[in-house]
């Protein structure tokens, strides 16, 4: 009994990078292009164990790499087109609709804004390789105006060099990741318990931060209907107008206007000895 037990645990199957590979295989082209898709369409998909899969196909010779490549950018295309054009014709609502599934929506659309506003296109370059800017680039490059052409070119640069380095990766690395997998599933169930767990450790520190913060917030609001009814009694009030640098509504008269990351090189702006109030977004 005890060497047919032994038997049995020699035999049961582990997850590698070779299986990952053989799978790819299978479905070829076609799923690189649906898994991107799906992904870059807002949906929680990861598909970076794909593309590194895909890699370790391209080095065994299954599969070309300016066609993979290819598939993955044209599958990111399609579904950032129509990010970019409901971005053209819907705007804010739909950035704010992204941002809403983030744990500091407060924050999202404003920082997400001025980080664009700063580097402009070529945001697009590098944002797929950043979770929070690669939901809202597209939208937001609808949303500031930029011809549809340039979109496009930058878009597709970007695709490009974020699937390639990914598909680069598993195809210098395969062997190593298959070592690691294989040590990894050893581990057994205990391992995806510790990454639960870390996991949610994680969002409830981020969840509890959010909570004390609209506390505190909520203690220290001003509405700007008090704020004007101060400034008219003739308080002397230092007003920081923290919007965003696209946001061209009407602002207090005399505030002093300043982005988010211009806070500290500017601080020297902001008087000391008045009591001061934020104006955002």
């Amino acid at each position: 009994m005890i060497g047919l037990a032994a038997k049995k645990r020699v035999i049961l199957p582990h997850f590698t990078v070779s299986q990952a590979v053989s799978f790819v295989e299978s479905h070829g082209y076609a799923l690189l292009f649906a898994w991107v898709l799906v992904e870059q369409s807002a949906i929680p998909l990861p598909s970076i164990p794909l593309l590194l899969a895909a890699g370790a196909l391209i080095r065994i010779g299954q599969l070309r790499a300016p066609l993979a490549i290819a598939c993955c950018v044209t599958g990111a295309l399609v579904a950032d087109i129509i990010w970019f054009q409901l971005g053209r014709r819907r705007g804010r609502r739909i950035l704010s609709l992204l941002c809403r599934v983030s744990l500091e929506p407060d924050s999202c659309v404003r920082q997400t804004e001025n980080a664009f506003l700063k580097y402009g296109m070529r945001s697009l370059l590098i944002s797929k390789f950043i979770p929070g800017l690669n939901a809202v680039a597209a939208p937001l490059a609808g949303n500031s105006k930029s011809p549809f052409g340039r979109f496009l070119l930058y878009d597709a640069a970007g695709a490009a060099l974020w699937s390639g380095a990914y598909i680069t990766v598993g195809f210098l690395f395969s062997a190593q990741l298959e070592m690691l997998l294989a040590y990894a599933s050893t581990m057994g169930s205990g391992l995806l318990l510790m990454m639960a767990v870390l996991f949610a450790l994680w969002i409830g520190r981020k969840y509890v931060q959010r909570r004390l913060f609209l506390k505190q917030l909520k203690a220290d609001r001003i509405t700007p209907a008090e704020l004007q009814e101060r400034l008219s009694a003739g308080e002397d009030l230092v007003v920081v107008d923290l919007r965003s640098v696209s946001d061209d509504s009407p602002g207090v008269p005399g505030a002093i206007r300043l982005s988010t990351e211009e806070i500290t090189a500017r601080s020297g702006e902001i008087p000391r000895d008045r009591e001061i109030v934020l104006f955002c977004s």
